[in-house]
């Protein structure tokens, strides 16, 4: 798991594993930690940059879920091994910004009809939120596996595969349902 040469976990470090706190929040850390992005999304939809706003809106939004995809991985592989000798064991469960990264895939490229009205949004939104935590959960092939990879990336990779699996799930929805 982890040997001498970690590094201690930093404040910086301890605030992006742990999305900001949420990860010490109980019951089911994962869970809180899915809920900034999908919070961000109604956000987002609620004040006119959704998908179903115009093609720079819809640009914005792609944007601030790559990069929060993006900055929270970092955290996770960065931070990784430093933050399962600080809570003293493999893919802890205060660290849940490997849920914040997962959750964001699904929210990426939604075609504008996902939003394009407020019950869409809101199904859209549920499906990707209770989509992801199943798949989370059930860690199917190949996310089980890959909680064997050590340090950070172990913490991460599991989660990646869920937001991809649950991204296909919504897109087929949103995609045929409406």
């Amino acid at each position: 798991m982890t040997d001498a040469r970690t590094p201690a976990l930093s404040r910086v470090g301890a605030a992006l594993v742990t999305t900001f706190g949420l990860g010490h929040l109980r019951p089911a850390p994962g869970t809180w930690g899915s809920m900034p992005p999908v919070a961000l999304a109604a956000a987002m939809i609620l004040a006119g940059s959704g998908p179903a706003d115009g093609p720079a809106a819809q640009a914005l939004f792609n944007a601030a879920f790559a990069l929060l995809l993006l900055v929270f991985s970092w955290g996770c592989v960065a931070y990784g091994d430093a933050a399962e000798a600080r809570f003293g064991r493999k893919d802890p469960g205060s660290v849940c910004a490997d849920e914040t990264a997962g959750v964001c895939i699904p929210l990426l490229f939604l075609p504008g009809a996902a939003t394009d009205t407020l019950p869409h949004a809101a199904i859209t939104l549920a499906a990707v939120f209770f989509g992801f935590r199943a798949f989370d959960i059930l860690k199917l092939p190949p996310a089980h596996a890959l909680q064997r990879v050590p340090g950070g990336w172990g913490i991460l990779l599991d989660d990646l595969v869920a937001g991809v699996q649950t991204m296909i799930v919504v897109q087929v929805l949103v995609r045929v349902a409406w």
